[in-house]
Protein backbone atom coordinates (compact mmCIF):
# COMPACT_ATOMS: atom_id res chain seq x y z
CA UNK A 1 0.00 0.00 0.00
CA UNK A 2 1.54 3.50 -0.89
CA UNK A 3 1.56 6.52 1.69
CA UNK A 4 -1.35 8.41 1.39
CA UNK A 5 -3.58 6.04 -0.24
CA UNK A 6 -6.06 3.19 1.87
CA UNK A 7 -6.33 1.46 -1.75
CA UNK A 8 -4.98 -1.75 -1.98
CA UNK A 9 -3.84 -3.78 -5.03
CA UNK A 10 -2.67 -6.85 -6.91
CA UNK A 11 1.23 -6.81 -7.13
CA UNK A 12 1.83 -7.92 -10.45
CA UNK A 13 5.18 -10.27 -10.79
CA UNK A 14 7.25 -9.73 -13.85
CA UNK A 15 9.99 -12.27 -13.08
CA UNK A 16 11.95 -10.35 -10.84
CA UNK A 17 9.79 -7.34 -10.88
CA UNK A 18 7.18 -6.24 -8.55
CA UNK A 19 4.52 -3.91 -10.34
CA UNK A 20 2.32 -2.28 -7.50
CA UNK A 21 5.49 -1.96 -5.50
CA UNK A 22 7.57 0.48 -3.98
CA UNK A 23 9.64 0.73 -6.82
CA UNK A 24 8.90 2.28 -10.34
CA UNK A 25 9.05 -0.37 -13.25
CA UNK A 26 9.80 0.93 -16.63
CA UNK A 27 9.08 -1.00 -20.13
CA UNK A 28 10.82 0.65 -22.27
CA UNK A 29 12.56 -0.49 -26.19
CA UNK A 30 11.70 0.33 -30.21
CA UNK A 31 8.32 0.09 -31.37
CA UNK A 32 9.48 -2.74 -33.90
CA UNK A 33 12.60 -4.73 -34.15
CA UNK A 34 14.47 -3.46 -37.23
CA UNK A 35 17.60 -5.53 -36.10
CA UNK A 36 19.08 -7.73 -33.45
CA UNK A 37 21.88 -5.75 -32.62
CA UNK A 38 20.29 -2.15 -32.70
CA UNK A 39 17.41 -4.13 -29.98
CA UNK A 40 20.04 -5.54 -28.20
CA UNK A 41 22.32 -2.21 -28.07
CA UNK A 42 19.01 -0.55 -26.78
CA UNK A 43 18.43 -2.86 -24.01
CA UNK A 44 21.62 -2.73 -22.93
CA UNK A 45 21.89 1.11 -22.13
CA UNK A 46 18.42 1.21 -20.57
CA UNK A 47 18.98 -1.82 -18.25
CA UNK A 48 21.68 0.38 -17.18
CA UNK A 49 20.04 3.58 -16.71
CA UNK A 50 16.85 1.91 -15.30
CA UNK A 51 19.40 0.76 -12.95
CA UNK A 52 20.93 3.67 -12.03
CA UNK A 53 17.67 5.31 -10.72
CA UNK A 54 16.29 2.41 -9.16
CA UNK A 55 13.82 1.01 -11.59
CA UNK A 56 12.84 -2.42 -12.37
CA UNK A 57 13.47 -2.53 -16.21
CA UNK A 58 11.27 -4.39 -18.87
CA UNK A 59 12.60 -4.74 -22.60
CA UNK A 60 9.73 -3.98 -24.94
CA UNK A 61 9.81 -4.40 -28.50
CA UNK A 62 7.02 -5.92 -31.02
CA UNK A 63 7.87 -8.37 -33.26
CA UNK A 64 4.81 -7.47 -35.67
CA UNK A 65 3.21 -4.21 -35.79
CA UNK A 66 0.03 -5.15 -37.23
CA UNK A 67 -1.89 -1.90 -36.98
CA UNK A 68 0.10 0.00 -39.22
CA UNK A 69 -1.73 2.74 -41.30
CA UNK A 70 -0.57 1.61 -44.64
CA UNK A 71 -0.12 -2.09 -45.90
CA UNK A 72 3.00 -0.95 -47.63
CA UNK A 73 4.29 -0.01 -44.15
CA UNK A 74 6.95 -1.85 -42.28
CA UNK A 75 5.84 -4.60 -39.78
CA UNK A 76 8.79 -6.25 -38.27
CA UNK A 77 10.82 -9.17 -38.69
CA UNK A 78 7.70 -11.33 -37.60
CA UNK A 79 6.76 -13.79 -35.22
CA UNK A 80 9.28 -16.86 -35.64
CA UNK A 81 12.44 -14.72 -35.85
CA UNK A 82 11.34 -11.92 -33.75
CA UNK A 83 10.73 -14.18 -30.68
CA UNK A 84 14.09 -15.60 -30.84
CA UNK A 85 15.71 -11.84 -30.81
CA UNK A 86 13.65 -11.34 -27.79
CA UNK A 87 14.44 -14.41 -26.45
CA UNK A 88 18.56 -14.20 -26.62
CA UNK A 89 18.18 -10.21 -25.27
CA UNK A 90 16.21 -12.09 -22.50
CA UNK A 91 18.81 -14.06 -22.08
CA UNK A 92 22.05 -12.43 -22.49
CA UNK A 93 21.00 -9.27 -20.52
CA UNK A 94 18.81 -11.29 -17.86
CA UNK A 95 16.02 -8.53 -18.40
CA UNK A 96 12.53 -9.95 -18.93
CA UNK A 97 10.82 -8.95 -22.21
CA UNK A 98 6.78 -7.86 -23.46
CA UNK A 99 5.62 -7.70 -26.52
CA UNK A 100 2.42 -7.64 -28.70
CA UNK A 101 0.23 -10.36 -28.94
CA UNK A 102 -2.42 -10.03 -31.83
CA UNK A 103 -4.27 -12.99 -32.54
CA UNK A 104 -5.32 -16.02 -30.19
CA UNK A 105 -2.79 -18.77 -31.80
CA UNK A 106 -0.17 -16.65 -30.84
CA UNK A 107 -0.54 -17.08 -27.24
CA UNK A 108 1.66 -20.17 -26.70
CA UNK A 109 4.21 -19.41 -28.98
CA UNK A 110 4.57 -15.87 -26.88
CA UNK A 111 4.34 -17.62 -23.40
CA UNK A 112 7.55 -19.55 -24.01
CA UNK A 113 9.41 -16.45 -25.20
CA UNK A 114 8.46 -13.20 -23.30
CA UNK A 115 7.64 -12.62 -19.44
CA UNK A 116 4.26 -9.97 -19.64
CA UNK A 117 2.36 -10.14 -22.78
CA UNK A 118 0.56 -6.83 -23.52
CA UNK A 119 -2.70 -6.51 -25.16
CA UNK A 120 -2.76 -3.44 -27.88
CA UNK A 121 -5.53 -0.83 -27.40
CA UNK A 122 -7.27 -1.38 -30.21
CA UNK A 123 -7.52 -4.96 -29.49
CA UNK A 124 -8.27 -4.46 -25.42
CA UNK A 125 -12.48 -5.92 -26.00
CA UNK A 126 -11.42 -8.93 -27.78
CA UNK A 127 -12.64 -11.66 -26.10
CA UNK A 128 -11.20 -14.70 -27.25
CA UNK A 129 -7.55 -12.55 -27.21
CA UNK A 130 -7.79 -12.07 -23.80
CA UNK A 131 -8.67 -15.73 -22.77
CA UNK A 132 -6.33 -17.03 -25.07
CA UNK A 133 -3.46 -14.40 -23.69
CA UNK A 134 -4.87 -15.47 -19.65
CA UNK A 135 -4.78 -18.98 -20.05
CA UNK A 136 -1.06 -18.69 -20.80
CA UNK A 137 -0.68 -17.57 -16.40
CA UNK A 138 1.58 -15.13 -17.93
CA UNK A 139 1.28 -11.97 -16.21
CA UNK A 140 -1.16 -9.00 -19.07
CA UNK A 141 -0.16 -5.25 -19.75
CA UNK A 142 -3.97 -4.16 -21.28
CA UNK A 143 -3.82 -1.01 -22.67
CA UNK A 144 -7.12 1.05 -22.93
CA UNK A 145 -8.38 1.76 -25.88
CA UNK A 146 -8.66 4.78 -27.41
CA UNK A 147 -12.45 4.74 -27.41
CA UNK A 148 -12.89 3.61 -24.19
CA UNK A 149 -13.56 5.41 -20.88
CA UNK A 150 -11.50 4.11 -17.75
CA UNK A 151 -13.87 2.50 -15.71
CA UNK A 152 -15.05 0.68 -18.86
CA UNK A 153 -12.14 -1.67 -18.26
CA UNK A 154 -13.42 -3.27 -15.56
CA UNK A 155 -15.43 -5.51 -18.16
CA UNK A 156 -12.44 -6.42 -19.81
CA UNK A 157 -10.46 -7.18 -16.13
CA UNK A 158 -13.54 -9.20 -15.54
CA UNK A 159 -12.84 -11.53 -18.81
CA UNK A 160 -9.13 -11.99 -18.11
CA UNK A 161 -10.32 -13.17 -14.20
CA UNK A 162 -12.70 -15.65 -15.00
CA UNK A 163 -10.32 -16.81 -17.63
CA UNK A 164 -7.85 -17.70 -14.42
CA UNK A 165 -5.78 -14.53 -14.57
CA UNK A 166 -5.39 -12.35 -11.86
CA UNK A 167 -1.98 -10.77 -13.00
CA UNK A 168 -3.24 -7.67 -14.71
CA UNK A 169 -1.80 -4.23 -15.42
CA UNK A 170 -4.17 -1.57 -16.76
CA UNK A 171 -2.30 0.68 -19.63
CA UNK A 172 -3.42 4.61 -20.14
CA UNK A 173 -2.06 5.54 -23.81
CA UNK A 174 -4.78 8.44 -24.54
CA UNK A 175 -7.90 9.31 -25.57
CA UNK A 176 -8.91 10.11 -29.09
CA UNK A 177 -10.07 13.89 -28.82
CA UNK A 178 -11.34 14.75 -32.53
CA UNK A 179 -9.09 13.37 -35.75
CA UNK A 180 -5.77 12.46 -35.37
CA UNK A 181 -5.77 13.98 -31.97
CA UNK A 182 -4.97 12.33 -28.20
CA UNK A 183 -5.51 13.73 -24.76
CA UNK A 184 -4.63 12.14 -20.98
CA UNK A 185 -7.30 11.90 -18.82
CA UNK A 186 -5.36 11.64 -15.57
CA UNK A 187 -8.40 10.69 -13.68
CA UNK A 188 -8.05 7.69 -15.54
CA UNK A 189 -4.95 6.55 -13.25
CA UNK A 190 -6.67 6.43 -9.85
CA UNK A 191 -10.03 4.88 -11.59
CA UNK A 192 -8.58 2.47 -13.68
CA UNK A 193 -6.37 1.77 -10.21
CA UNK A 194 -9.79 1.38 -7.80
CA UNK A 195 -10.08 -1.77 -9.91
CA UNK A 196 -7.36 -3.47 -7.78
CA UNK A 197 -4.66 -3.50 -10.14
CA UNK A 198 -1.44 -1.65 -11.10
CA UNK A 199 -1.38 1.12 -13.61
CA UNK A 200 1.17 2.04 -16.70
CA UNK A 201 1.34 4.80 -18.35
CA UNK A 202 2.09 4.55 -21.93
CA UNK A 203 3.79 7.95 -22.54
CA UNK A 204 5.17 7.95 -26.16
CA UNK A 205 1.69 6.60 -27.87
CA UNK A 206 0.07 9.50 -26.09
CA UNK A 207 1.59 12.00 -28.25
CA UNK A 208 1.17 10.11 -31.31
CA UNK A 209 -1.50 11.22 -34.37
CA UNK A 210 -3.13 8.82 -35.56
CA UNK A 211 -3.09 8.33 -38.93
CA UNK A 212 -1.70 12.18 -38.92
CA UNK A 213 0.73 12.04 -41.96
CA UNK A 214 -1.84 10.47 -44.39
CA UNK A 215 -0.18 6.86 -44.95
CA UNK A 216 1.18 6.89 -41.32
CA UNK A 217 0.84 8.28 -38.08
CA UNK A 218 2.66 11.18 -36.98
CA UNK A 219 2.93 12.80 -33.52
CA UNK A 220 5.21 14.85 -31.13
CA UNK A 221 7.37 14.01 -28.96
CA UNK A 222 7.92 17.19 -27.09
CA UNK A 223 5.29 16.47 -25.22
CA UNK A 224 6.63 13.09 -23.64
CA UNK A 225 8.24 14.27 -20.14
CA UNK A 226 5.59 17.32 -19.58
CA UNK A 227 2.98 13.80 -20.02
CA UNK A 228 5.14 11.64 -17.65
CA UNK A 229 5.77 14.37 -14.94
CA UNK A 230 2.02 14.59 -14.97
CA UNK A 231 1.21 10.90 -14.77
CA UNK A 232 4.07 10.40 -12.30
CA UNK A 233 2.53 12.88 -9.82
CA UNK A 234 -0.45 11.67 -10.02
CA UNK A 235 0.83 8.16 -8.99
CA UNK A 236 1.55 5.49 -11.33
CA UNK A 237 2.77 1.72 -11.02
CA UNK A 238 4.84 1.50 -13.97
CA UNK A 239 6.30 3.70 -17.10
CA UNK A 240 6.25 2.42 -20.82
CA UNK A 241 8.30 4.31 -23.28
CA UNK A 242 9.25 3.44 -26.84
CA UNK A 243 13.41 4.48 -27.56
CA UNK A 244 15.21 4.75 -30.53
CA UNK A 245 18.84 6.17 -30.86
CA UNK A 246 17.61 8.03 -34.58
CA UNK A 247 14.43 8.38 -33.99
CA UNK A 248 13.90 10.37 -36.76
CA UNK A 249 15.31 7.03 -39.16
CA UNK A 250 12.74 4.78 -37.55
CA UNK A 251 10.74 2.24 -38.90
CA UNK A 252 8.06 3.08 -37.21
CA UNK A 253 6.12 5.72 -34.95
CA UNK A 254 9.38 7.55 -34.87
CA UNK A 255 7.94 11.36 -34.01
CA UNK A 256 6.59 10.33 -30.93
CA UNK A 257 9.92 8.19 -29.62
CA UNK A 258 12.14 9.40 -27.36
CA UNK A 259 15.99 10.07 -28.29
CA UNK A 260 17.89 7.17 -26.39
CA UNK A 261 20.47 9.96 -24.99
CA UNK A 262 17.46 11.75 -23.30
CA UNK A 263 16.67 8.99 -21.17
CA UNK A 264 18.88 9.32 -18.11
CA UNK A 265 17.48 13.09 -18.09
CA UNK A 266 13.69 11.85 -18.56
CA UNK A 267 14.45 9.02 -15.89
CA UNK A 268 16.11 11.28 -13.22
CA UNK A 269 12.98 14.03 -13.84
CA UNK A 270 10.77 10.76 -13.39
CA UNK A 271 13.03 9.30 -10.37
CA UNK A 272 12.66 12.98 -8.56
CA UNK A 273 9.02 12.72 -8.87
CA UNK A 274 8.19 9.02 -7.71
CA UNK A 275 10.31 9.45 -4.89
CA UNK A 276 8.04 12.41 -3.37
CA UNK A 277 4.81 10.98 -4.32
CA UNK A 278 5.67 7.34 -2.83
CA UNK A 279 7.74 8.86 0.62
CA UNK A 280 5.58 11.68 1.03
CA UNK A 281 2.25 12.66 -0.38
CA UNK A 282 0.76 9.05 -1.49
CA UNK A 283 -0.93 8.26 -4.97
CA UNK A 284 -4.08 10.44 -5.64
CA UNK A 285 -7.28 7.95 -5.53
CA UNK A 286 -11.03 7.73 -5.29
CA UNK A 287 -10.85 7.98 -1.68
CA UNK A 288 -10.99 12.10 -1.22
CA UNK A 289 -13.99 13.23 -0.65
CA UNK A 290 -13.14 16.75 -1.24
CA UNK A 291 -12.44 17.86 2.57
CA UNK A 292 -9.07 16.89 4.29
Amino acid sequence: MNKGSSQLITKVRVRDITVGGDRLAVAAGPCVLESYEGAYAIAEEMKKLCGEFGFGYIFKASFDKANRTSIASYRGPGIEEGLEWLKEIRKKLDVPVVTDMHEPWQAEKLAEAVDLIQIPAFLCRQTDLLVAASRTGKPLNIKKAQFMAPEDMRSVVSKCREAGNEQIILCERGTAFGYHELSVDYRSFPVMRSLGFPVMFDATHSVQKPGGQGDRSGGDRSFVLSLIRAAVAVGIDALFMEVHPDPDSAMCDGPNMVPLHSMREVLRQTSEIDRIVKEKIGFASLDWTGEW
